[in-house]
């Protein structure tokens, strides 16, 4: 005995259970997906920062959070521009192709605040004066945890644990203002 099969049931069947399979699917991955984009505050986290420049002193270094890394931004002095050609000898990576102050302003030495070595924090020594570690400082950033030595351009001096400069963010200056990071 043979039945006689409704092929226009059978196509009903099949459209609305693949159209309820569509639609299933598509509730599922639109929340899977749009848990991949970055959330407000991680967006937050990594967009520029500005910083007035206008009141920093030559000589003095401020301390600005991005990205949560603390970013030096040191005005240089004119003794201090005049004195970093002079420790080319005696750093590993002179750095010449960033310029001397290693910035696009070089009145200004924006700077991660991060030692190379272990990531430890280098504490600023503007002073042009001897000190237990160089006899002959010029003045710059010293990481007591390891002995680590940098100069006022973050150029990391021979034979110090350090392997590496002391790195650049992403910067750029809009007058008196300074801009770490891009524009979102």
């Amino acid at each position: 005995m043979s039945e006689k099969i409704d092929s226009t049931r059978r196509k009903a069947l099949q459209i609305t259970s693949g159209a309820l399979g569509a639609v299933t699917v598509g509730a599922f991955a639109v929340p899977f997906l749009s848990a991949w984009n970055p959330s407000e505050k991680a967006k937050a986290m990594g967009a520029a920062v500005k910083f007035n420049l206008s009141k920093l002193q030559p000589g003095s270094m401020a301390v600005v959070e991005w990205r949560r890394t603390p970013i030096f931004v040191v005005h240089q002095t004119k003794t201090a521009k005049t004195n970093l050609p002079k420790l080319n000898q005696k750093v590993t990576n002179p750095a010449l192709e960033e310029g001397v102050s290693r910035s696009t302003n070089e009145n200004f030495t924006i700077l991660k605040g991060v030692c190379t070595h272990l990531s430890c924090a280098p504490k600023y020594y503007p002073e042009i004066e001897p000190k237990a570690w160089d006899q002959e400082w010029l003045g710059g950033f010293f990481c007591p945890c390891h002995g680590s030595k940098f100069d006022l351009a973050g150029r990391v001096y021979k034979g110090v644990p350090a392997p590496t400069n002391l790195e650049v963010p992403p910067h750029s200056f809009e007058g008196e203002t300074l801009v770490i990071g891009e524009e979102i």
